[in-house]
């Protein structure tokens, strides 16, 4: 026992100079900054805050974000069930490629996620003339706002269910299905009660990051106030009119959306590990 004491020492020691590391780092670049952006907020009083987040097109801006989330979660969480379904459960050619395709948005710029559309949706772009045609706006107009959203946000679910799904194998869908249950019932009554929680996190950060998308929506936004402003871009416009407290204060409001979305994340996986 004397002989291990040494080492133990040394290990609580590095685990200790290791936690103490992290903690200094998350000071630095997460509480400090968020803890300044609140600070500045509210400089000026409550009043001027809430005044700021009154402004017709802050609001706009607020119900556009929300509206584009309300589109592109129950989307992506679709796409993630299928594809997570189908790479884990069946066996086909060009799986890997599916995997890397999925993989793809992770690796890819926001702004060139957006040249995608400008290049196939503008006006001078493969599908623009046969668009303007028919008075169909895809570019800088809402349309793109949730394709693009949707393109940079599409792997969060299904990444989060895949590593899940091939964890539990196909023993049970095939018991299943072999006792007589059709797709359906395979899927509720086997597949999702294993998954739900995963796939409820993969929800809370598609979310998350649907509110938050700057690069991509900026480009095919075309920045017009109160019509095709989310609220990261709102928040760009008004620092860039000196509008600071303005800036800070929808800032600090989609902060507080994150702080929502972590608590959540903390919440399931806390039901999640009971459940276990």
């Amino acid at each position: 026992m004397r002989a291990w004491s040494p080492r133990l020492r040394s290990g609580k020691i590095l685990a200790g100079l290791l936690i103490a590391v992290s903690l200094v780092f998350l000071a630095l670049v997460l509480v400090i900054p968020v803890a300044s952006v609140l600070g500045y907020a509210l400089s000026k009083g409550l009043d001027v805050f809430a005044d700021a987040l009154r402004r017709p097109d802050t609001i706009e801006a607020i119900q556009l974000t929300l509206m584009t989330a309300a589109i592109v979660v129950p989307l992506n969480t679709i796409f993630g069930i299928g594809a997570a379904w189908s790479i884990t459960k069946f066996d086909f050619r060009g799986k890997q490629l599916l995997i890397s395709l999925i993989d793809l948005p992770f690796s890819l710029s926001p702004v060139i996620a957006g040249l995608v559309f400008i290049l196939l949706f503008g006006a001078q772009g493969g599908f623009g003339p046969w668009l303007q045609e028919r008075g169909i706006a895809i570019v800088f107009a809402f349309p793109g706002i949730v394709l693009a959203t949707l393109l940079v946000t599409f792997p969060y679910v299904a990444r989060e269910l895949i590593p899940i799904m091939q964890m539990q194998g196909r023993a049970a869908e095939e018991a299943a299905v072999s006792l007589g249950a059709g797709g359906w019932m395979t899927f509720f009554r086997v597949t999702l009660p294993g998954i739900r929680w995963a796939l409820l996190y993969g929800v809370i950060l598609c979310n998350a990051r649907a509110m938050g998308e700057f690069g991509a929506v900026a480009v095919v936004s075309g920045h017009i106030r109160g019509l095709t402003t989310t609220m990261p871009l709102q928040v760009e416009i008004m620092y860039n009119e000196y509008d600071l407290v303005g800036a800070f204060a929808v800032a600090s409001l989609l902060m507080m959306l994150a702080v929502v979305s972590l608590v959540a994340k903390l919440v399931f996986e806390a039901l999640a590990s009971r459940a276990h």
